[in-house]
């Protein structure tokens, strides 16, 4: 179905089906024809591809032009007959009514797609965007990337480098998992009704395996949460804050790492917090 983008069509669409956008799904359909065909050309060249909130379709549209076989994730009911009119000509699309944070994803991808490659794509709602992206992530699905709508400061923040002012504790799990890039800024008026804040689609280029050698992987995303729980405080401070070891053991385990004792969260790299991971 053409034209998606185009307002009066969305408009007809909601009148024929009697529908309303729901604020507390974060539902923000793109009007921006230009945006979906960029993202679609980013995530697939064929093989089998997962949506996350398919919408009214635009994205949906572009990727069963791309892909062997298209599985689309939709929370809200209401929409289940407007994807039906909007993708009734494609016969390689599916629309799943579920919560993905809900959804076993490794099953869904052995039902759906068997040994097909398969990748991930959607315009994430902006209250649950680390949820679902760290659920994926920490599920190690054997998929090739992921590629996503966000809110600009999100991206900026799931991107940002270990040891970059802007990572968290998000972005060193992220890198630990994947590659990230942002690919490109969508502005708000790209969206119907337009949100507050301004998107970007980013691109999770998902790793095979981690760049740094870990034992114990929840003792290190443990100490990671730590570390980034005080951002105000030094490292050290933190750390003996939120799990109760004396700063003098914390001090011994920084220098053994070779980490100085006046550092913040921020300016470890994955190395820096492997090395004091297995120090401590």
């Amino acid at each position: 179905m053409d034209k998606l983008t185009d307002i009066s069509v969305i408009k007809k669409l909601m009148a024929r089906h009697n529908f309303t956008f729901s604020k507390s799904l974060g539902q923000n359909f793109l009007v921006n024809p230009t945006v979906c065909p960029r993202m679609a050309e980013a995530v697939c060249e064929g093989g089998g591809v997962i949506e996350i909130g398919p919408g009214f379709g635009v994205l949906t549209n572009e990727l069963c032009k791309r892909a062997e076989r298209v599985a689309a994730i939709e929370l809200d009911r209401r929409l289940l007959p407007v994807l039906s009119e909007t993708l009734s000509e494609f016969d390689n699309a599916e629309i799943i009514n579920a919560d993905v944070l809900k959804t076993d994803l490794r099953a869904l991808i052995e039902e759906k797609f068997g040994q097909m490659p398969v990748n991930i794509a959607g315009n994430l709602p902006y209250y649950i965007t680390s949820p679902i992206i760290m659920g994926i992530l920490e599920q190690r699905l054997p998929v090739g990337c992921m590629v996503a709508m966000v809110q600009k400061e999100a991206a900026e923040r799931i991107c940002a480098r270990p040891g970059a002012r802007e990572c968290g504790a998000v972005s060193a799990a992220v890198w630990y998992y994947s590659e990230p890039e942002i690919l490109f800024r969508v502005s708000r008026g790209s969206f119907m009704p337009p949100p507050k804040v301004d998107s970007a689609v980013i691109r999770l280029n998902i790793r095979k395996s981690p760049p740094v050698v870990i034992k114990n992987e929840k003792a290190f995303f443990s100490l990671i949460k730590s570390g980034f729980s005080q951002r105000r405080k030094t490292l050290a401070n933190s750390i003996a804050n939120t799990t109760g070891r004396k700063k003098e053991e914390i001090y011994a385990a920084m220098g053994k790492s070779g980490i100085d004792k006046n550092a913040r969260a921020e300016q470890l790299s994955l190395e820096d917090w492997a090395r004091l991971t297995e120090t401590l």
